[in-house]
């Protein structure tokens, strides 16, 4: 069995989204180890810094925490998404073994990141959850590779609805966002065009 990870932004010194993130860890060894105790990050946490964003990464198992490493953190520029099939992946618990993450990546070519697409449907990047607007609305893939933090939490509140996505309907959509735990809402947003070959989103503006 592979060890599970939670991926936490400290940002300025705030520790942001710990109770998505509790949760989601707790459901995740409830769910393979139903008899495992609940567990509460904060007895865990070490101190953060008080400047700066700061990745803080937990490794935990059946047997509780493991590991925790606290690292800068820097946001990895997105211009361009080549769609790459995928139907019989699985990742939806976010664990150590990113091989055939990896692997798909490979496949990107000159583009910087990869979408994947399961039977026919957008799902996520290889880091990321991601969401189109039509400029009234941000709908976000029913079905993600895995259900994010930051993901649970704009649903909460509202601000994402969740919708089937296929590639016949990228057109319909004017702008895409990439969000995880590391990018906050708004932080990494593509103004797009589908290329003729329909396999590459290409970014046709900025990248915040």
């Amino acid at each position: 069995m592979y060890r599970f990870i939670e991926t936490i932004r400290i940002d300025h010194g705030k520790i942001c989204n710990l109770s998505y993130h509790n949760q989601r860890l707790n459901n995740t060894r409830t769910h393979f180890w139903p008899e495992s105790p609940a567990l509460q990050l904060t007895n865990y946490l070490p101190s953060v810094p008080e400047n700066g964003i700061y990745k803080l990464r937990v490794i935990y198992s059946r047997d509780g925490i493991e590991e925790i490493t606290c690292t800068p953190y820097t946001i990895r520029p997105v211009h361009s998404l080549a769609l790459i099939q995928a139907d019989n992946i699985d990742y939806a618990y976010k664990n150590t073994n990113r091989d055939v993450l990896n692997q798909l990546f490979t496949q990107r070519g000159s583009c910087d990141d990869i979408l994947i697409v399961r039977h026919n449907l957008l799902t996520d990047t290889s880091i990321a959850n991601i969401a189109f607007s039509d400029s009234k609305c941000w709908y976000t893939p029913q079905y993600p590779l895995m259900k994010g933090t930051k993901r649970t939490e704009l649903l909460d509140k509202g601000i994402l609805v969740e919708r089937n996505i296929c590639i016949e309907d990228i057109p319909s959509y004017s702008t895409i966002r990439l969000f995880n735990a590391m990018i906050d809402w708004g932080e990494l947003e593509l103004p797009f065009s589908l290329t003729k070959s329909g396999t590459v989103l290409q970014a046709s503006g900025l990248c915040r």
